[in-house]
């Protein structure tokens, strides 16, 4: 069964068909387009509408547009509409009505796409389930995902996300979500609003989504959990995390190099589950989605046994072995945490890197190593130095045998350091990227983390091209 049909698409946009087309997927970006898609022609840095002729040639069942493009055929599949974003907006809209799906959407501070990934993998072995892509959660990206959605689906997963005040709401009153979870709320986008409450109370806005009858999913262990309590009035709220007063508890976390063994009680019944990565912030996220998949009518223990299947998205503490271009085939463990990052989601990882096993006696240096290599975390407001410089007093910081920092505010941080922890500070990612074949030895167990922006993610790469990567 297509996705979409002309005329249905046409009806919940608005626009007129051009042709008799039915399409297998929506798709806004033409190197990744897949043929049977519909090309959704929106503007961002670029023109979409630049991109139809590609599409269509690339096999494109069809392009939404707001004008027909002069390179194409006059008789070329096209959605022509008013608005392309609108227009999109609709189309979201209208396949989130026309299934029967039980929606769940995520938000949060930090973990969002982890937990929305954990639900992904415990849904699935229930029944069919339709999430989100990558970190599909803005203006563009939950529409796009609620226009993916097979009609057929049993369980779908929407992740929602924000910048500024006032955008959560209108996504979450698209998604409808039966469950609306918030994971936490931290300092993040604090230049954006004047403190904590501020941010709680923009993520308690996926609440005014909910579908009657629906349940609120809350973090039960932050300053902040009380306005989430209100923003969930008059709903069914459920709180998790590790203080005796929540109705869900994770009362057990343990790490090891490769794992996360957890225990929690869930509605009054013990479950013991594994996660293959450590974390203890992957322990409170797996607890999260266990209660809301719970919450969407699925079976609690069933879903515990299916966490082992989670493994954590590339960038986002992702695990690999680099084996170094050496004949004796050595290697370093590289943990990749470079899409985003605040003082929460720093700390955990500082935490699972302080827990690795380096191996000693097979480098240069003999002695393996824990390493961080971190850069500048982005949109933290007045205190954003502070903030940075605060990270040499996390405790984990006393197991970690080399820091490198990259960026402006990451020498906040450098500065506090000295001895042997002191690595090097560098103005830029390719800076670092340059030197990492000089420090990183066999042995070493690396951890690269930092916001998108700081590019950290440059420094990743370069790690890789050290050896192959086996992940």
């Amino acid at each position: 069964m297509s996705l979409w049909r002309a005329e249905d698409a046409a009806k919940a946009t608005g626009g007129q068909a051009q042709g008799n087309w039915a399409v297998d997927g929506v798709s806004i970006d033409t190197r990744t387009i897949q043929p049977g898609d519909l090309f959704v022609a929106l503007k961002d840095v670029r023109d979409g509408h630049d991109f139809v002729a590609q599409a269509l040639e690339k096999g494109a069942g069809a392009a939404m547009v707001s004008r027909i493009p002069d390179d194409i055929d006059p008789d070329a599949p096209l959605l022509i509409v008013d608005d392309v974003l609108a227009a999109l907006e609709a189309l979201g809209r209208a396949g989130r009505a026309r299934t029967n799906a039980r929606v769940v959407a995520v938000t949060g501070s930090v973990g969002k796409t982890s937990t929305k990934e954990m639900l992904r993998a415990v849904l699935s072995a229930q029944g069919r389930t339709h999430a989100a892509e990558a970190s599909y959660n803005n203006h563009w990206g939950v529409p796009l995902t609620l226009a993916r959605m097979p009609q057929d689906a049993e369980f779908a997963v929407i992740e929602i996300g924000m910048n500024h005040p006032g955008e959560i709401g209108p996504l979450a009153r698209m998604a409808r979500p039966h469950v609306a979870l918030v994971t936490t709320v931290a300092a993040a986008h604090l230049e954006a609003f004047d403190d904590l409450s501020g941010i709680a109370r923009e993520k308690g806005a996926i609440f005014e989504g909910l579908a009657p009858g629906g349940i609120a999913v809350i973090n039960g262990d932050l300053d902040t959990t009380h306005v989430l309590a209100e923003a969930a009035t008059g709903f069914q709220a459920e709180s998790f995390g590790e203080g005796a007063k929540n109705v869900h508890r994770l009362t057990h976390v343990s790490l090891t190099p490769d794992a996360t063994i957890c225990k929690a009680v869930i509605a009054g019944e013990e479950q013991v589950f594994k996660i293959a990565s450590p974390g203890r912030h992957f322990a409170m996220n797996a607890l999260a989605a266990l209660v809301a998949a719970r919450a969407l009518g699925a079976d609690a223990t069933l879903a515990a046994r299916s966490m082992t299947s989670w493994q954590p998205p590339t960038g986002r503490g992702t695990r690999e072995e680099i084996t170094l271009d050496a004949p004796e085939g050595l290697t370093v463990t590289l943990i990749d945490d470079a899409f985003n990052a605040n003082p929460t989601s720093m700390a955990a990882a500082l935490e699972v890197l302080g827990a690795m096993e380096p191996v000693d006696g097979v480098g240069r240096i003999q002695k393996g190593r824990r390493i961080a290599i971190l850069g500048d975390m982005l949109e933290l407001g007045p205190d954003e130095v502070a903030l940075h410089a605060e990270i040499a007093d996390l405790p984990f910081i006393a197991a970690i045998d080399q820091v490198h920092c990259v960026g402006p505010l990451m020498h906040a941080l450098w500065a506090r350091l000295d001895g042997d922890q002191q690595g090097l500070w560098v103005e830029t990612a390719a800076d670092m990227s340059a030197q990492v074949r000089k420090f990183i030895d066999a042995g070493d167990v690396v951890l690269v983390k930092g916001s998108k922006g700081s590019l950290v993610s440059q420094t990743v790469d370069a790690i890789r091209k050290m050896g192959q990567s086996l992940r």
